[in-house]
């Protein structure tokens, strides 16, 4: 059963979380995966990170191979709960490619979007959306994540 906490992960948690695996976006992102809270993610945004995580200058950076990132994502496929985009409000933001991560987070009445570019997503308070860093995540639904977590 999936944990009713739902967030949006944008694009660049993801590549924290592949270059450093002692970082909070890694510790987030292993959360994810043991289910202590829910990722959203529409088809749209799946192929954002898809492709960022397989550029050339970023597998160096992280010491991946394209393997290892269809991996990842394979694992992620499995456990996101798919967003369905029924409504955009495009433009809201200034830069168009964080458009999918608002959309996603709108259409699936996400609890919070998780990113490292707090400022470019000031208009998500407009929905409701709560915008944190890792760090922010982990400090405003401790509860949860603990309450989670105990057998």
């Amino acid at each position: 059963m999936k944990n009713p906490t739902k967030l949006v992960i944008d694009t660049n948690i993801l590549v924290a979380a592949t270059r450093n695996r002692h970082g909070p976006s890694f510790a987030l992102m292993q959360i994810i995966r043991l289910g202590q809270v829910t990722m959203c993610c529409s088809p749209a945004l799946f192929l954002e990170y898809e492709d960022v995580l397989k550029r050339p200058s970023q597998l160096e950076a992280c010491g991946l191979l394209g393997s290892d990132i269809d991996a990842i994502l394979n694992e992620l496929a499995g456990i996101i709960e798919p967003v369905t985009t029924h409504y955009q409000w495009r433009p809201q933001l200034r830069d168009p490619s964080d458009e999918m991560v608002l959309e996603a987070a709108a259409n699936a009445q996400a609890h919070a979007i998780v990113t490292y570019n707090l400022r470019d997503f000031g208009p998500a308070k407009l929905f409701g959306i709560p915008v944190l860093n890792p760090e922010q995540t982990f400090q405003h639904f401790r509860s949860t994540v603990t309450r989670s977590s105990k057998p």
